[in-house]
């Protein structure tokens, strides 16, 4: 992975009690954290895994 700034987004659609989770989208992986808890830690994935994951969640929603 290349050394680059990090740059946590929050969801839009996140209330105001920040509860939810923030990512980090960069061209080689995705870094996801707990914005309540940000120091504690993060889960990184390859694309791939992350498009398959965003895939099944929506597929999961749509099925509702």
């Amino acid at each position: 992975m290349t050394n680059r700034t990090t740059r946590w987004r929050t969801s839009s659609k996140s209330g105001s009690a920040n509860e939810c989770v923030e990512l980090d989208r960069g061209a080689e992986r995705t870094a996801i954290r707990d914005s309540k808890a940000p120091g504690a830690g993060l889960l990184a994935f390859g694309d791939q895994p992350f498009q398959a994951f965003l895939h099944t969640v929506r597929a999961a929603v749509a099925n509702r």
